[in-house]
């Protein structure tokens, strides 16, 4: 069974030496975290509210700040991973992230 949460933050970043990326822009990112497992004896595989918090915290370090700070090259791609590492230790479940940056443009990367 799956299940998932989405959150969203908004930051700026540019790509070092990307002819039109290059500028520093900014998006909003739409994050999609997908977990599977078995329901446990309370019914639920997860807590949304336990998915939710753990996300938010970890998308808090993004939120409004300029992500060249963080990841050196700030590609959606390379967030994700970023993203992905900090979450991979706090999920037990086997689970997926999908990272929306903007509208029509996302990478997807997870155990799923």
């Amino acid at each position: 069974m799956r299940l998932g949460v989405t959150e969203y933050f908004d930051s700026a970043h540019f790509l070092p030496g990307h002819k039109k990326c290059g500028q520093t822009h900014g998006h909003t990112y739409t994050v999609e975290l997908i977990v599977e497992g078995e329901k446990k004896g309370s019914g639920m595989v997860v807590d949304f509210y336990d998915l939710k918090t753990i996300l938010k915290k970890v998308l808090s370090e993004y939120d409004h700040r300029l992500i060249n700070e963080i990841v050196e090259y700030p590609s959606v791609e390379n967030i994700s991973e970023s993203i992905y590492a900090k979450l991979k230790g706090q999920i037990e479940l086997p689970f997926m992230l999908r990272v929306w940056e903007g509208r029509g443009k996302w990478c997807e990367m997870g155990d799923l």
